[in-house]
């Protein structure tokens, strides 16, 4: 099969989350099943470290009444593994961020990926890219499809395409005001409840899910979950009247970087065998890199991820709070930038109790790894989290998930409980509200585990660094998917 995945980031190009780990990964586990695999992603400052050639291809769109050009570049990345086009247009993606500045959103961002939409759909004819499947990822692409079956599809080369679309997070939906639909070029006819409105403005996640073949996300559960309020945030009628060729695959990780054995972070590697002394060892080293006392005896809780609300940070802030007050022996390691309200409060924290509490208000893919290695536990509050990836890094490293019971996390953290416990199967402990009774909850369950019942504690590590979490089978999911899309007529 050819396949062509479009998404607005991808690692290591240029990262803001989950999305580009996804997409960064699967293309590269797709190839390895045999399929011809190629990725096209805006060509972001942050990719210009890359080297890259040019195609000598221009391309020519029409938005709001004015013609914009823009070129094409191509790399070949080991860590993605296949060809990547890069979409250039500087005055659209030469910028500091992705998506936004200083937090807010670039103004132009419906137009910045109307033209992204229109690249990917002009790469098929002028790079002559041979397309059976384009898989499309969260809103920024969400445009895609309905320009596919509205303007592409009587083109011979185009004729045979089928869609998938999958939706990362639902929360962002890129939602704009009735005049941007003027932007995308598409009759205003089509401006209606049932296709590309939703509450008077235009909506390109809800596009994507209208005018594509088949839709996925990236667990079971969060599938379920979307499809109900609130967890469709507004769109869950759209996707039930679409539950047919809805969908859950479970990302994967890359089983390369998070292996214990040839960490490049880690001083020390450890596998199975040697995981005892090995967790011990990367605790130390945690420890003094983050200026806490370097103790084995004290639990390390680590975090890591961006400082909102929706990761449940509010929650571990308040939790520690807590413990610290309560003068409980704990310490804890925290990775991540965002609310600058909770970046706040954690660097009071970390001042006023430096035996006990370290923080790091950025992001870093070598201290992420270190932490995830150091820790006793790993905490995920989310009050919701589609699928979650740093509970995959954790059971590979041994760390044990403390996770609330949502989306991803119910499909992959197996809860500590009696049948659990007695076959052999629990990766972690969950908890059911994510609130202070719940995440307190939680909490204490894993530290008493730790402290009271050091044998079954280590059941668990070796349940969960057994796991088989590699993209592989997520990859032969998705093709089993796609073979499936491509069996029906492609929607007209």
């Amino acid at each position: 099969m050819n396949i062509l995945l479009a998404s607005s980031e991808a690692a290591p190009l240029a990262k803001t989350g989950g999305l580009a780990d996804v997409c960064g990964a699967l293309p590269k586990a797709l190839a390895q099943l045999g399929h011809e695999v190629a990725l096209i992603m805006p060509a972001y400052r942050s990719t210009k470290k890359y080297p890259s050639e040019p195609t000598g291809v221009e391309l020519r769109v029409w938005i709001a009444g004015r013609e914009v050009r823009g070129t094409y570049r191509k790399c070949q990345i080991p860590e993605i593994g296949v060809p990547v086009y890069l979409v250039e247009h500087d005055m659209y993606f030469d910028r500091d961020g992705l998506y936004n500045n200083n937090n807010e959103d670039y103004a132009d961002n419906c137009e910045r990926f109307v033209f992204f939409s229109y690249a990917v759909m002009e790469a098929v004819r002028l790079l002559n890219i041979p397309v059976d499947i384009l898989h499309l990822n969260d809103w920024q692409t969400g445009l895609i499809p309905a320009l596919l079956s509205i303007y592409y599809r009587d083109y011979p080369e185009y004729q045979k395409i089928a869609t998938l679309y999958t939706i990362h997070n639902i929360a962002y939906q890129g939602v704009y005001p009735a005049s941007a639909m003027a932007l995308t070029g598409l009759h205003w006819k089509y401006f209606n409840w049932l296709q590309m409105e939703c509450y008077d403005h235009l909506n390109l996640l809800k596009t994507g899910i209208v005018f594509s073949d088949g839709i996925t996300t990236v667990s079971p559960n969060y599938a379920r979950e979307i499809t109900g309020n609130p967890g469709g945030c507004g769109l869950e009628d759209v996707l039930r009247s679409r539950r047919d060729v809805l969908w859950g695959i479970t990302n994967g990780i890359d089983m390369d970087e998070w292996n214990p054995e040839t960490d490049p972070h880690l001083d020390t590697h450890f596998n199975l065998e040697t995981r005892t002394e090995g967790k011990l060892e990367c605790k130390l080293a945690l420890q003094k890199q983050m200026d806490l006392p370097q103790r084995t005896d004290v639990p390390v809780i680590g975090l890591v991820g961006r400082l909102t609300e929706q990761k449940g940070f509010d929650l571990a802030v308040e939790l520690i709070y807590q413990k610290v007050a309560a003068g409980e022996d704990v310490q804890w390691v925290l990775l991540g930038s965002g609310d600058p309200i909770l970046e706040n409060r954690l660097r009071e924290l970390a001042a006023h109790n430096p035996q006990n509490v370290a923080v790091s208000i950025r992001y870093s893919n070598e201290l992420a790894h270190q932490i995830i290695a150091g820790s006793d536990m790993f905490l995920m509050p989310s009050r919701f989290e589609p699928c979650g990836l740093t509970q995959l890094y954790s059971f590979r490293y041994g760390t044990i998930p403390v996770v609330h019971s949502t989306g991803g996390l119910v499909d992959t953290v197996t809860d500590l409980t009696p049948e659990t416990e007695k076959d052999g199967t629990a990766t972690g402990i969950r908890f059911s509200h994510a609130d202070m009774e719940g995440i307190t909850w939680g909490v204490n369950q894993a530290l008493d585990v730790y402290r009271n019942r050091p044998e079954l504690w280590k059941k668990m590590q070796d349940t969960g660094m057994n796991l088989d979490i590699s993209w592989r089978q997520s990859a032969e999911k998705y093709v089993e998917l796609y073979e499936k899309i491509r069996r029906h007529q492609p929607r007209q």
